[in-house]
């Protein structure tokens, strides 16, 4: 059984070997701590940001665990900030556009592509950081649609709590060595910094992009070719994940990362669609109860109002405003009996 949670202590071994899968992977394919002080403070703020203990309640940042019952190994994480973008950090991106230029002396016209430093102070709720262990990929427990979409049930649950848009950064086509070819063009030009350094740097401070990065119009005609092909484009690993996204609502606005060009897509965050569908119901039993025998929807559930949270990726019947599933967990780990209240949300 695979169960949905917000991460606790007892993870750290289990992150630290998810770490060490990401560490293998291209410099900035997923920023996580590798160390246990550095897995310790985030699971520290995320654990306050679940119980509603921070200041402001846009300042939350959680983390969710897939936890596989039976081997007891966390298999997937993925992450999602209240907002990403404040007066203290702000958030950057370049804003892709064109420049139309003609000469009628000599009856010869161009466009060119252009890139402009953008800045937000009161930025969307950003989600990320989705890994998952690669012994789990492609089984039917679906592991990775399950550690994604729970952040949609957290968020449809807790509105307040988070923005009206919702960002997503997808990583870019890097090269084999783990090199952005637009960073080698542009960033590294400006901060005589490597990618992977800087890529650091901006998650503990984002002061040297606003100072050192170019505030004019940057041509794309003046980049080398590879640079030029990577903006704005995933890597094929990405792919699937963008796909997912717009299907539920994302969409590319011509906003890319200024680090390595990678797209961002944003989404209102009442109009993605997961989110629109997370509905109050109470549990009303078996299957055997409801009358029927078969299975017509399948999502994610979870006891309205769980602390710590938790959730199950469920098959069942809604009806009568009901939930009933067969699922052994809704009793054993979730804790529910008939009539108590749970939050449902289908897949799409």
């Amino acid at each position: 059984m695979i169960v949905l949670r917000e991460v606790t202590e007892d993870d750290i071994p289990g992150l630290e070997r998810l770490s060490s899968i990401a560490a293998e992977r291209p410099p900035g394919f997923l920023n996580v701590p590798s160390d246990p002080e550095g897995w310790r403070e985030k699971i520290s703020f995320s654990q306050h940001s679940f119980a509603g203990k921070l200041e402001s309640p846009h300042a939350g940042k959680y983390i969710f665990v897939a936890e596989d019952t039976e081997s007891k190994h966390v298999v997937g994480i993925s992450m999602a900030a209240s907002q990403h973008g404040t007066k203290d950090s702000p958030h950057f991106y370049f804003e892709v556009g064109h420049e139309q230029k003609f000469s009628q002396t000599i009856n010869t016209g161009f466009i060119h592509g252009t890139l402009s430093l953008k800045i937000e102070y009161d930025g969307p709720t950003e989600i990320g950081g989705l890994l998952v262990d690669p012994e789990s990929r492609n089984t039917p427990d679906r592991v990775g649609r399950q550690i994604s979409f729970v952040r949609f049930l957290y968020i449809g649950a807790h509105r307040t709590s988070f923005r009206d848009h919702i960002l997503a950064e997808l990583l870019p086509p890097l090269t084999k060595k783990g090199k952005s070819p637009l960073w080698e063009a542009v960033g590294r030009r400006f901060t005589n910094m490597d990618y992977w350094e800087a890529d650091y740097l901006s998650s503990k401070n984002k002061e040297f992009i606003l100072s050192l990065f170019p505030s004019g119009t940057i041509y794309v005609t003046f980049l080398p070719a590879d640079a030029r092909n990577s903006i704005g484009k995933v890597s094929k690993e990405t792919e699937p994940v963008m796909h997912m996204l717009k299907k539920v609502g994302f969409k590319y606005l011509n906003q890319v990362d200024p680090f390595d060009g990678g797209p961002h897509l944003v989404a209102r965050t009442d109009e993605v669609t997961p989110i629109q569908k997370v509905a109050p119901l109470a549990y009303g039993g078996t299957l055997s109860e409801s009358g029927e025998s078969e299975t017509d929807t399948s999502g994610i559930a979870s006891p309205k109002d769980a602390k710590p949270f938790r959730a199950l990726s469920v098959r069942g019947v809604v009806k009568n405003g009901a939930l009933y599933t067969d699922h052994p967990g809704i009793k054993s780990y979730l804790g529910l009996k008939p009539g108590d209240a749970v939050l449902y949300m289908p897949y799409y």
